[in-house]
């Protein structure tokens, strides 16, 4: 079959793929996380008792989410959802923030409103543990290949494009990808021109407009209070800083899987905007077309950006600024300030920079936004 080598599990091969799962130590761990009264016995009835991905999707995943939530968060509010239409699957490009949570977060919200759930795109990277990639396919993600030829890539990327169209078109299947190939270390949400090319790719000889309609792209904000894996990030923004290469250490991915689904976000906040209508130019390059794409899920992604107290305070410390202190207190100041001691060494202002620059950025872009309005 033409898209085996990055589809996630069909449904006949859940039962399989789940009497495999309950006998992997990590994966036990997982379903012991999410019923904490029930015993192996129990977990496992109730695991096995799942046939479908909607079965596992609804009977675990979403229970383990709503655990991570009451556990590690002040809560989880969404905006925009409701105008969507329940019979119709949906495009979602957000912004990127965590490996997993995001689309968890997201898919959680559109059970949360009947609407039609996603299967989400995961890169290769993240799955070469077998029990990883057993979990990433029966929680409806599919696979983006990374690296190759310039052939290999193209050939990859169009396969990638075609199975996108059809989860949308043939299966009334959502689908959700990130707005940039991983997520985004420096707090900048901003769109990656190549993503919108491979979604393009599909389009063939069909006007390329057209075809970006037909598949009802809703761009989508997530925003964390706190972001649990931010020092994790740090390193890598100091070394893209100093312009040398950065290697991730082994366990680095499955490190921040972990963080960002055990450490504390306070508050979370997922808005989700009405479909892109791209008006059709006939004399449009198609370069040009998606540049247009690209400035415009910008705009979208980053103005319904919810801003928390920490991404205030973060801009005044980071500008030596009284700038924003009507949208925190002098406690909310307090503990930004004491989880910046603890993380960073705050005898390397590059370091410090850095971090205040991940939660600041948001800030920042919405008042480069304003101006632009403005003028």
């Amino acid at each position: 079959m033409q898209f085996d080598d990055i589809r996630y599990f069909n449904e006949e091969e859940v039962g399989v793929a789940l009497k495999s799962a309950v006998r992997h130590p990590m994966i036990k761990t997982l379903f012991q996380y999410t019923f904490p009264d029930k015993t192996d016995e129990e977990i496992k009835e109730i695991v096995l008792s799942c046939k479908t991905v909607n079965d596992f999707q609804r009977e675990v995943i979403s229970v383990t989410v709503k655990r991570v939530l009451e556990e590690t968060s002040a809560g989880l509010t969404t905006t925009g959802f409701d105008k969507l239409d329940p019979e119709q699957s949906y495009l979602y490009i957000s912004n990127h923030r965590d490996i997993v949570l995001d689309t968890c977060l997201i898919n959680l919200t559109l059970f949360n409103y009947d609407l039609i759930r996603t299967a989400s795109a995961i890169g290769d990277n993240l799955v070469q543990r077998p029990f990883v990639n057993a979990l990433s396919k029966l929680t409806r993600n599919f696979i983006v290949k990374r690296g190759g030829t310039p052939r290999e890539t193209l050939m990859s990327s169009k396969n990638l494009s075609e199975y996108v169209e059809y989860l949308l078109k043939e299966r009334n299947r959502s689908v959700w990808i990130a707005q940039r190939q991983g997520r985004t270390k420096d707090g900048n949400d901003v769109t990656e021109q190549g993503v919108l090319k491979m979604i393009a790719l599909a389009a063939g000889k069909r006007p390329v407009a057209e075809y970006l309609n037909s598949l009802k792209i809703v761009p989508v904000s997530i925003s964390y209070e706190y972001d649990p894996t931010d020092i994790l990030k740090v390193p890598e923004l100091l070394a893209k800083k100093a312009q040398k290469e950065y290697i991730k250490s082994e366990n680095e991915d499955f490190n921040s899987i972990l963080k960002g689904a055990l450490g504390q976000k306070k508050h979370i906040h997922i808005h989700a905007s009405e479909p892109l209508e791209l008006k059709t130019k006939d004399d449009e390059a198609v370069n040009q077309l998606l540049q247009h794409v690209v400035s415009k899920l910008d705009r979208v992604i980053q103005s319904n950006y919810r801003l928390w107290p920490t991404n205030y305070i973060a801009f005044d410390l980071l500008n030596d600024t009284q700038s924003y202190t009507e949208h925190y207190t002098d406690k909310d100041q307090k503990q930004f300030e004491r989880r910046l001691r603890l993380r960073v060494d705050m005898k390397d202002p590059e370091a410090v920079k850095s971090f205040l620059n991940m939660y600041a950025r948001p800030v920042i872009n919405k008042e480069e936004l304003e101006l632009a309005y403005e003028a």
